[in-house]
Formats: structure tokens, C-alpha cells, sequence
């Protein structure tokens, strides 16, 4: 028994101790959970080492994606971040606002343009421990977390606790408004950073240009127009707390919407300028609430702008490569060449014309600096909005007679003169086609000052056809009517002004005229600037078209037009003015351009039919009802044009027109006065040198003798031989008529008028049978049933 007794014991010892160590060492693991060896609770129950080493090593992780974060971040600078901005467009004294263009109606000033009112009150407003924080109010986010969760379960609002650079965050450097915690998140870390890298005061200030405050403005400046139409740095304690109040929401709290939460924020906010020692509280209680302007949505379209700003549009694209996009949104500023004066002078002439001036007439006004090329006045309707359609740029209609200053231009350059003279009787067939003078009136032989000043057609198509059409289209072109004028073509009859032209066109190649044949490039910009740098100024500098010599002579014949012309009207306005009117065939558009040295002035009148086509002219005013007269260039051009450039001149310097160069004596003329010895000064207004006035004779017998031997004989005697020529059976360059006639009298260095046969006209076929004898009488003076070309008025 004993025996069997100490044999099994070290044997139970012995079977007991190996399963202990194997578990033992089956059991060493390095996540002891649930924990072995404990109760069946406890077991259950993490261990201190446990939850301290997890917590270390969350804590851990979440540090090192924070700080990856945040390193991660990076905060562009200031400089290099362009908000949107209004561009603004001024009238040539470069203050009066003409529009704005704007995607945010912005305009960001600098932080020392920003009074320390501003600041103080945003500061009470939105973060008072804006200057302590590191970028973050832990406190306030605080409070929005636990407002949040209430919101949650109550269905309350949630409320914001961002600090000014968090909002300044949000608003620079996204544009838009976090909602989502991750973005929160992100906001909380630039924010911190920013604080970091940026001044307080750097903050603030980029801050208040970006955020909204209501009425459309964006930043304090434009805030400050729109509550109260001052400049930020003239804002007061009260209305700054005011602008500074409404910020959490500015359309709802604008005091036009809503005064009592407006006086409520701006109470608070006053409080909080106490309470940071910004104000005292006897300065507190001496402020008063402010009164705001009005606000209303306008269009800035409305009347003139919206043409005006459409040509400033075009020309920035097509010459300057600013796109509609970057003119909404790039700060630019555009000074116009338009004189608000002028432009208001002109908006005022339209106005006084008569009361039954017919609904479908278009009237455009067109006034261009002689000196730079640029238009200071633009009238092309009476309100964009109702009618977005410029008559001035967008509208054509028929020359008429204002055409004839370019055919006398190239004639000029052929080396034809004033003195020279044609065929002023009407009607007058030229090939197929007749063409009558207004009234159908004779004049008989003229000269080119004459046909000017009485805008005689049957003169200035017969001068057409001796110099070639082609010359009239490239005397115009030269002078700026665009190549691809509709019907500007090379034929006899342009030169009664059958092509259309927008009236902004004619203006322009007048002023060529008014320069002394320098041709400018017209525009609306006088310049633009981007933060003070230059952006695009218009070219200075024109192009020598014409000379000076010749132009002098078109001038001095157009100021006769003015002086005994149709022009007359003008004429009492008592200073120098060169002009023509015109007149298109039926009445359907009526002209008068007109310029000095300084102003170049377009009025046109045309009336459009319910298809949009050209129809006559109702004649209205004085000139309704009157037998035989309808609205010409003569009538209601000529008396807006009166109207307007004498409101235009009053007061201003009287100036003169280049003299003439005087005239060349013949070259077979022996020259009857020495010069002196001093070439600069100026002749007597007498000169007692100069010969009396010669007369001579035109000698008998031309008529039948060649050209050569006519030109010999009429300069031999001192006169100008001027030779036109005309289908005829005689043989080419014989001479079929002399103006003054055989054995006239006339002044030496007088013109005599030589027309010569160019032969038998090849469009016509010979006669069968013998030309009768006698010439037979002329027909009455009836319209032709099928006129191929249009008869304009003068």
C-alpha cells in the first residue's frame, strides 16, 4: 500500500507539472485579450497598460495626420490670388462713371485705405479675440459644436463659429461657403497657418475686400457706395458698425429689409467697440443710427450707356484683346474719349427736334476730335434697351450729295482746279442713264467752286466721268469710308452718293478733311490701366492721305456751301465751318457733315419702313405741309446741327482754317514781282508790286482745230486751258466747244473750258440715215420712267 502510495505520488506530480508548463508556454502572446487568468468579468476588462498604450498611440496617429495635414497645406500668397473686380469706365475726365462691368462688383483698396473704424467694428462684429487667437476660436467652435448637436435632436438652426481668418480662409482662398467636416477641417488648419504667416492686420484687410455685403457689393470700398455712396476712408463710427452688423447675413439684415435687426446688430456691435476699448461710452452714446441711400436694381444699359458701352466692348476686343470675360472681372479702368457735355448736348438736340417728327425716323449725331481721332459725342438711338441698334454705327443709308467732296478730292490730285469749269444744266443724258440737278434747274457753265457750293449733279457727273469713278472710290477709301461699303462701286453715279454709309463712317472721312489730310483711326478708349499700369492706349499717330495743298481747296469750297449754299443755315452760327448736305433719291436719308479745325460733326436722318426698308422722309416741323419741300440735308441736318454745335461752341476760341496755297501763274507768264530778300514776312494786306488786272481776249477759231494747237493758243495768251473731253463722231482730240466763247473778255490767268471729242462712242451703232440738220427742242423737263441712277438733293 505504502509502496504503491510514494509510486504514484511523483507520478501525479510528475503528470500534473507537464500540462502546466506546456500551457504556460502556450499561452505567451502579445494581445492579452480577454485577459487569461482572470475572473469571467474581468477577463473582459482592458488592462491600464492597455488603454494607456491605445490612447498614446491614437493620440499619436491622429497628431501625425494633423501634422501632415498641415504641412501638407499650402497657403498661396496674397498677391498671387486675383478676386474678381469691376472694371469701370469713365468719360474722358476720367472721374464721371460712364458704366461698370462686373461679374462681383469688387474694388479692392489697400489696408491703409482702411480706417481703423472699419477694422475695430468687424473685429466687435465678427471675432473679438481676433488679435489674441492663433487663427482659431476655440471657444466659439466650441459653442457651434454643442449649438450643433442641439440643432440635431431639436431641429434647430445650426450656428457658425468661425473666426475672421477662418472666414477670410473660406472666402479668399475657396470662394465659396465649407459645409462638410472634412472641409471644416481643412479651413481650421489654413486658418491656423495663416495666422502664422500673415499680420493680423494683413488678414483683416484681405478679409474686407473679399467678403459680401449685401446690395451686390463685394469688399468695403464698394460697400461703402452702396449703403451710403462714399469711399470706405470716409466712413463714420456708425456707419461703419452698421456695414460691419449685417455681415452674417447682409441681404436679410440690409436695413432697407429689415431696420429693427439692422439698429439690433448695430447695437451689438457698438457694445462690443465699448467693450474692446475702441470707443468710450460717452462716444457710444452720442451716436445715432445712420440713414442708408436708396438702392435699387437698375439697368446701367438704359438710354446712351448701353450704345456707348457696346462700342467700348468692340474696341477692347478687336484692338486692345480684352476679352468680356477679363473686362468683368479685372479691375481695369477704361477712359473713354466721350465728353459727357457734348454727349448731353447731343442727347438734347435730338430731344428738341419737333414733336411730329414720324416714330419710325432714326436720327444719329457723330461728333470726332480733329486733333486725336476720338469720338466725343455718339448718339445712335434714344434708349439701348428698347432698341439695341446704334444708327450711328450700325445704321446705313445713301450719301446723296456729301459723296461730292471725294470726287473733287481726286480730281484735285488730276490736276484739275477750282476755276475749272463744266456743264451745269439739267437734266443731262451720260450714256444710258440721265441725271437732273434738284429743281432740275440750269446753271450753265460752272466752275468746280460753284458746282461744290450748289451741289450741281450734272457738273459733278460729268467731272466723274473725266477723271474715272475708280478715283472717287479711292479718294474715299483714303479718306475712311471702309472698302467694303455696301455699292461702293466704280461708276459714274457714286459720286451722287448712292453708297450706304454708317454715319460714324462719313464722320471720319471728313475729319480727314479737318486735318489737313491726315487720316486718324476713329475710337471710343482713350486709354486703359490695370492697377495703375498701362494696359492700351490708341495709336497717336494718322496717316498722310491727302496733301495739305489740296485739302485747303476742298475745305475753302466746302466753307462757300456754308457761306451761299445749301448750307446757309449753318452760316449763322458766324464762324469758320466747312460742310455739305446730302440727299438721297425719293428723300430717304438726309445729311449734313460739317467741321472747324477742332470739331468734325455727322447729324443723318433716315426712316425705315415696316420690312426695315428706306422710305421717304415724312416731312415734319416747319417743313410739313409746304409745297415742293421735303426733309433734305438742307432741312432738319442742317437745324440740329446749328442747335447742337452752337451749344458745342459757345465760348470756345474762334479758329481758322489753313489759307490756300495761292496760285501757281502760267509757266509761259513771265513772273512780274522780285522776291524779297526776306521770304518770311508776311505781304501787305496791298501789295503795291502786284500789276493791275489784265484782260484778254479768247482768241476766235478753236472750235475744229486739234487739241495741241487750242491749249497753245489759250496759254499763249496767259489763260488756263482745262479740257474735257465727250463721245462725238469728230476725230479723237478735236476741239468741239470753248467756255467763254469766241472773242469773249475776260481777267488774264482766267480758266477757259476746252471740250474735245474722244470719238464716236462705241455703244452706239452708226446711223442709217443722215443726222437731221437742226438741233430738235428740248423735251419738258419729265422724270424718266426708269432712272438707272438716284438724283440727289444738295
Amino acid at each position: 500500500m505504502s509502496t504503491n502510495s510514494r509510486s504514484t505520488r511523483p507520478a501525479a506530480k510528475s503528470g500534473a507539472a507537464a500540462p502546466r508548463g506546456k500551457a504556460k508556454s502556450g499561452r505567451r502572446r502579445g494581445f492579452n485579450y480577454p485577459r487569461a487568468g482572470k475572473g469571467p468579468v474581468r477577463r473582459w476588462i482592458p488592462s491600464w497598460r492597455f488603454v494607456i498604450g491605445s490612447t498614446l498611440t491614437m493620440v499619436a496617429l491622429v497628431c501625425g495626420v494633423v501634422i501632415a495635414a498641415y504641412v501638407g497645406i499650402h497657403v498661396p500668397n496674397p498677391n498671387d490670388i486675383t478676386l474678381p473686380q469691376r472694371s469701370t469706365a469713365y468719360y474722358s475726365d476720367g472721374t464721371t462713371e460712364l458704366a461698370s462691368f462686373a461679374s462681383q462688383d469688387r474694388t479692392i483698396i489697400g489696408k491703409d485705405e482702411i480706417p481703423d473704424v472699419v477694422k475695430d467694428a468687424v473685429v466687435s462684429a465678427e471675432d473679438r479675440t481676433f488679435y489674441e487667437n492663433s487663427g482659431i476660436d476655440v471657444k466659439g467652435l466650441g459653442r457651434a459644436a454643442i449649438g450643433n448637436v442641439k440643432a440635431i435632436f431639436t431641429g434647430g438652426k445650426k450656428t457658425g463659429g468661425s473666426s475672421i481668418t477662418q472666414q477670410y480662409a473660406e472666402r479668399y482662398y475657396t470662394e465659396g461657403t465649407t459645409t462638410d467636416y472634412v472641409g471644416k477641417f481643412k479651413e481650421v488648419l489654413t486658418a491656423v497657418k495663416i495666422d502664422r504667416e500673415q499680420s493680423k492686420d494683413e488678414i483683416l484687410s484681405n478679409y474686407l475686400n473679399t467678403i459680401y455685403f449685401g446690395r451686390g457689393a463685394y469688399g468695403i470700398e464698394s460697400a461703402a457706395q452702396k449703403y451710403f455712396g462714399i469711399s470706405a476712408a470716409d466712413l463714420t463710427v456708425s456707419q461703419a458698425a452698421l456695414i460691419a452688423g449685417i455681415i452674417p447675413s447682409p441681404n436679410n439684415w440690409d436695413p432697407r429689409n429689415n431696420p429693427a435687426k439692422a439698429e439690433q446688430r448695430w447695437n451689438y456691435v457698438l457694445d462690443g467697440m465699448v467693450a474692446g476699448i475702441y470707443i468710450t461710452q460717452a462716444e457710444r452714446d452720442a451716436l445715432v443710427f445712420p440713414d442708408t441711400i436708396d438702392y435699387s436694381v437698375t439697368n446701367t444699359l438704359e438710354g446712351q450707356t448701353g450704345y456707348l458701352v457696346e462700342m467700348v466692348k468692340s474696341e477692347l476686343e478687336s484692338k486692345a484683346s480684352i476679352t468680356a470675360a477679363e473686362l468683368n472681372s479685372g479691375g481695369l479702368k477704361i477712359v473713354t474719349t466721350i465728353d459727357k457735355s457734348m454727349q448731353d448736348k447731343a442727347v438734347a438736340a435730338v430731344a428738341a427736334m419737333p414733336d411730329d417728327a414720324p416714330a419710325n425716323l432714326s436720327t444719329s449725331i457723330v461728333t470726332i476730335d480733329a486733333d486725336t481721332g476720338g469720338f466725343l459725342a455718339v448718339y445712335g438711338g434714344a434708349d439701348y434697351i428698347t432698341k439695341q441698334f446704334n444708327s450711328a454705327t450700325q445704321g446705313e443709308a445713301q450719301a446723296g450729295s456729301t459723296f461730292k467732296p471725294f470726287t473733287l478730292m481726286a480730281a484735285l490730285e488730276a490736276g484739275k482746279t477750282l476755276k475749272d469749269t463744266f456743264d451745269g444744266n439739267s437734266p443731262k443724258t451720260f450714256g444710258d442713264y440721265k441725271v437732273s440737278n434738284f429743281g432740275n434747274v440750269d446753271y450753265g457753265r460752272v466752275t468746280l467752286e460753284k458746282a461744290t457750293e450748289q451741289s450741281i449733279n450734272t457738273a459733278y457727273v460729268a467731272l466723274n466721268e473725266e477723271i474715272g469713278p475708280d478715283k472717287t472710290v479711292e479718294a474715299a477709301t483714303r479718306a475712311g469710308i471702309p472698302a467694303d461699303t455696301p455699292d461702293l462701286l466704280p461708276v459714274p453715279s457714286n459720286v451722287l452718293g448712292t453708297a450706304a454709309v454708317h454715319p460714324v463712317d462719313m464722320a471720319a472721312a471728313y475729319t480727314t478733311f479737318a486735318t489737313n489730310g491726315v487720316a486718324l483711326t476713329p475710337h471710343i478708349v482713350a486709354s486703359v490701366s490695370e492697377n495703375d499700369t498701362p494696359r492700351y492706349t490708341p495709336a497717336a499717330n494718322g496717316e498722310q492721305v491727302f496733301t495739305p495743298e489740296n485739302t485747303a481747296e476742298v475745305t475753302y469750297a466746302l466753307t462757300k456751301v456754308v457761306q451761299d449754299g445749301s448750307g446757309k443755315t449753318v452760316k449763322s452760327l458766324g464762324v469758320p465751318i466747312a460742310g455739305k448736305t446730302g440727299t438721297s433719291n425719293d428723300n430717304k436719308s438726309a445729311w449734313f457733315v460739317g467741321y472747324t479745325p477742332k470739331y468734325v460733326t455727322a447729324v443723318a436722318l433716315y426712316q425705315s419702313g415696316p420690312n426695315n426698308e428706306q422710305e421717304t422722309i415724312t416731312p415734319f416741323g416747319k417743313y410739313a405741309g409746304k409745297k415742293n419741300v421735303g426733309i433734305t440735308g438742307a432741312t432738319i441736318p442742317a437745324d440740329v446741327w446749328t442747335d447742337y454745335m452752337g451749344k458745342v461752341l459757345d465760348g470756345q476760341p474762334v479758329l481758322q482754317f489753313p489759307e490756300r496755297a495761292k496760285a501757281t501763274p502760267p509757266p509761259t507768264q513771265a513772273p512780274t514781282v522780285t522776291p524779297t530778300e526776306e521770304p518770311t514776312e508776311e505781304p501787305t494786306e496791298e501789295p503795291t508790286e502786284e500789276p493791275a488786272p489784265t484782260t484778254v481776249v479768247v482768241p476766235a477759231g478753236l472750235v475744229g482745230r486739234n487739241e495741241a494747237d487750242a491749249r497753245a493758243a489759250i496759254a499763249g495768251l496767259g489763260l488756263n486751258p482745262s479740257v474735257s473731253s465727250r463721245f462725238d463722231k469728230s476725230a479723237v482730240g478735236t476741239v468741239l466747244s470753248v467756255t467763254p466763247g469766241d472773242g469773249a473778255t475776260v481777267e488774264s490767268g482766267s480758266t477757259v473750258a476746252v471740250v474735245v471729242s474722244k470719238g464716236p462712242d462705241p455703244a452706239v451703232p452708226p446711223p442709217t440715215t443722215a443726222p437731221p440738220t437742226t438741233v430738235p427742242p428740248t423735251p419738258s423737263p419729265t422724270p424718266s420712267p426708269t432712272p438707272t441712277v438716284p438724283v440727289p438733293v444738295p
